[in-house]
C-alpha cells in the first residue's frame, strides 16, 4: 500500500481524494486544508482519514509515501520542495509551479533526492486523447499540419490567474504530447473584461510554431456563451475531430483532404479535393482523473518515470511564460 498526504481538498481536491480512496494500493493517510468547512467535509465523508490543517503534519510522517498537491498555483512551489526535501514523491496539480526558475529547481531537486514530480495534466491520460495519438503515431493522418483547440465556457471567473494560466495547461501539454515535439516561438493575445481594475484577461489565443512548419492554436476562455471542449487536427491524409463534450462518440475521423496530381499536358500539378468516409472509432469510457492516479500510483511503487513529469511541467510553464511575455508585449512573436 502507497500512503498518501493529500493537501487541498477543495473544488478540484476532493475529486482526487475520491479516486486515491478508491484504489485498491493506495491508502490515504492523511489530507490537509486551511477551511475548517473543507476539513469538516472529509472528516464526515472519509472519517478513517486523519484530517489536519497544518503541512507540517505530512511532511513530518515518514510513513507517508507521496504527497497530493492540489492548492492554488502560487503555494506549489515550496509545498512541492518541502515534500521533496521530506523525501515523498509528489504529485502537483496543473500549472507545476509560476515561475520557470522554480520549475527548474524542482525538476532538480527531484532528481537529487531520487524522488518523483507528476504534474496533473489530466488530458495526457483521456481515453480520446490516447486514442488520437495512436492514429498520428500509427500515420493514418499522414503528416499533420497543424491543430487548433478551444477550452471556452460561461463559469468560474478566478481572480488570480487568468485564463491562460487556467486553462491552457491542459491544451498545451495535449499538443506536446500528440506532436512529441515542442515549439520554436509563441505568439499571444489576450484581454481583459471584467475585471480590467486587475487585468486578469478572460479570454486568450494563442499560437505555438513549430520547427518542421507545424501550428497549433489554443483558444481560451470563462466568457463565452457556449462551453466547448473541442480539439481538431489536420494531416495530410485524414483529419480527426475531438469534442470532449460528446457523452459518446467523442471522436470522429474525416477522410477528407487535398491531393496533389500530375498534369501531363502541362506537366506542372494540379490540386484536386478528396472526400471520403467519416469514421467514428470506439473510445475507452475509464475516467481520465481515476487513470491519471493510478498512474502515479503505478510510477511510486515501480520507479517508473510519470507520462508528465516535472519535465513536461516545466517544458508547459516555459510556453506558458512565453505566452504570457507575449501578451504584455502586445502580441509580439517570443523564441523559445
Amino acid at each position: 500500500m502507497t500512503n498518501i498526504g493529500l493537501i487541498g481538498a477543495g473544488a478540484w481536491g476532493k475529486h482526487l481524494l475520491r479516486n486515491f480512496a478508491n484504489l485498491p494500493t493506495c491508502n490515504v493517510k492523511i489530507v490537509c486544508d486551511v477551511s475548517e468547512k473543507v476539513r469538516a467535509y472529509v472528516s464526515n465523508t472519509y472519517p478513517d482519514i486523519e484530517v489536519v490543517s497544518e503541512f507540517d503534519k505530512i511532511v513530518a510522517d515518514p510513513s507517508i509515501d507521496a504527497v497530493v498537491i492540489a492548492t492554488t498555483p502560487v503555494t506549489h512551489f515550496d509545498l512541492s520542495r518541502r515534500a521533496l526535501e521530506a523525501g515523498k514523491d509528489v504529485f502537483v496539480e496543473k500549472p507545476l509551479v509560476l515561475e520557470v526558475s522554480e520549475g527548474r529547481k524542482l525538476v532538480e531537486l527531484a532528481e537529487k533526492t531520487g524522488k518523483l514530480v507528476m504534474v496533473g495534466h489530466i488530458m495526457v491520460y483521456h481515453p480520446a486523447i490516447l486514442k488520437l495519438k495512436e492514429l498520428i503515431d500509427s500515420g493514418e493522418l499522414g503528416e499533420i499540419f497543424y491543430l487548433y483547440s478551444a477550452r471556452l465556457n460561461l463559469g468560474k471567473v478566478r481572480d488570480i490567474e487568468n485564463a491562460l494560466w487556467s486553462f491552457a495547461p491542459h491544451d498545451i501539454s495535449v499538443a506536446l504530447f500528440l506532436l512529441n515535439k515542442e515549439p520554436v516561438s509563441v505568439t499571444a493575445v489576450a484581454r481583459s473584461y471584467l475585471q480590467k481594475e486587475k487585468g486578469i484577461e478572460d479570454v486568450s489565443f494563442m499560437t505555438m510554431l513549430f520547427k518542421e512548419g507545424e501550428m497549433a492554436n489554443i483558444h481560451v476562455s470563462w466568457l463565452d456563451p457556449n462551453k466547448v471542449r473541442k480539439l481538431t487536427v489536420v494531416g495530410s491524409k485524414k483529419m480527426v475531430v475531438l469534442d470532449d463534450t460528446e457523452a459518446s462518440e467523442k471522436i470522429r475521423i474525416y477522410d477528407k483532404g487535398v491531393d496533389k496530381g500530375l498534369d501531363y499536358q502541362t506537366y506542372g500539378e494540379y490540386l484536386s479535393l478528396r472526400t471520403g468516409d467519416i469514421i467514428i472509432p470506439k473510445v475507452d469510457s475509464s475516467e481520465p482523473l481515476r487513470s491519471e492516479c493510478l498512474h502515479f500510483i503505478d510510477c511510486v511503487e515501480k520507479r517508473n518515470r510519470p507520462r508528465s513529469d516535472g519535465a513536461e511541467g516545466l517544458k508547459v510553464l516555459k510556453i506558458l511564460a512565453a505566452a504570457q511575455k507575449s501578451i504584455d508585449d502586445g502580441g509580439v512573436p517570443v523564441k523559445l
